[in-house]
């Protein structure tokens, strides 16, 4: 997700000013928009040599040459969905928008395409005992359950792979050898695992005292119950970008009120509202971290990630939201288990065959 200050444009600006900035970048493209930067169009070389032919001179402006109507993203567009986007419009770049339309970024596509290989580590939360999911978590950890026809967790180090995470961790408890012997030591995955071992149940948090070295960078912090096909390029971006301390994805979550909900002042009723939608955002289990976080987690001690997240507001320090609009679905019961099987192949068919 490239930097979009340096290519932005007004629409009274010329020609010559387009080119300029189309030249002088790698991006090859610019972006115009409004005052509140507002995405209005796109313009590339293609464009203005089109008007040149078509008789305009340098200092017109690109008002009305600059195309109106460009295929966007949003920043948690997955990388395959990207590539798709692609070949079908045929183009190489894509402005990425956020959920008002203001441009915060461009996609390249010639880096997407490139192999990429990150420092930052992933540490996975998979030593929960998954009590709700019995009979099936009797013998097998949860994260090894099959969906797709592969452990949940599988598909869990495939994604991060994908995006060129590699670097990884998996906090263990419950039938911990179970989880050992499928990934040892990663290799067959693309990968290099380490493990974890927590000899007491320590909370979504409490195992990051335990681990044998300190991140150096940014680290992800996973439960292992997840799926999802969120963009972890993107939200490692927009950690960065926003300068955070720590980000926590976050997903929006509606619930319908099943009676009509009274509004009253002392006796009076003020209004009713027949079944109305309540929506907030819920925390989705996917975080990204700075190393000083965990000067934060007490020693051997259960230490869950929201409590971690409130101490971090209370020394007011940076902690952002990263909203998820891709799938996600937590396994965490019976039905979310056979739903998990019948979305997965329409999910996650299409990212395995790159």
């Amino acid at each position: 997700m490239k930097n979009v200050e340096s290519v932005k444009l007004s629409p009274d600006a010329t020609i010559r000013d387009a080119l300029e900035i189309i030249d002088r970048g790698a991006m090859k493209i610019a972006v115009v928009v409004d005052e509140e930067g507002y995405l209005l169009g796109t313009i590339t070389d293609g464009d203005i040599r089109r008007a040149i032919l078509s008789g305009s001179n340098l200092d017109d402006t690109i008002e009305y040459i600059y195309f109106k109507s460009p295929t966007v993203i949003r920043p948690d567009t997955s990388r395959d969905a990207i590539i798709n986007l692609c070949a079908i419009n045929k183009i190489y770049q894509i402005p990425i928008v956020d959920e008002t339309g203001r441009v915060i970024g461009i996609e390249i596509l010639d880096r997407l395409l490139m192999p990429r290989q990150y420092p930052n580590k992933v540490i996975l939360m998979v030593g929960g005992l998954g009590t709700r999911l019995r009979p099936l978590t009797e013998n097998t950890p949860k994260p090894m359950l099959h969906v797709g026809g592969k452990p949940i967790l599988h598909t869990i180090v495939e994604r991060f792979a994908s995006y060129g995470f590699t670097d990884i961790v998996m906090c263990v408890n419950y039938k911990s050898r179970m989880i050992k012997e499928y990934f040892g030591d990663g290799h067959r995955f693309g990968v290099h695992i380490e493990y974890v071992e927590e000899k007491e149940r320590m909370g979504t948090a409490g195992a990051l005292s335990l681990l044998p070295e300190r991140p150096k960078d940014s680290f992800f912090v996973m439960n292992g119950d997840l799926l999802t096909s969120v963009n972890f390029e993107h939200m490692l971006e927009f950690h960065q970008a926003n300068r955070a301390t720590a980000t926590m994805c976050v997903r929006e979550y509606d619930f319908q009120v099943p009676f009509g909900v009274v509004n009253i002042e002392g006796a009076q009723i003020r209004s009713i509202v027949e079944k109305p939608v309540q929506r907030f955002f819920v925390n989705a289990g996917i975080y990204l971290l700075e190393p000083s976080c965990l000067d934060l987690v007490p020693k051997g001690q259960f230490y869950d990630m929201p409590t971690l997240f409130e101490t971090l507001i209370e020394k007011d320090e940076k902690v952002v939201s990263f909203p998820l609009r891709e799938y996600w679905l937590d396994i965490g019961r019976i039905e979310e288990y056979e739903r998990a099987n019948q979305e997965y192949d329409e999910v996650f068919d299409e990212s395995e065959e790159k």
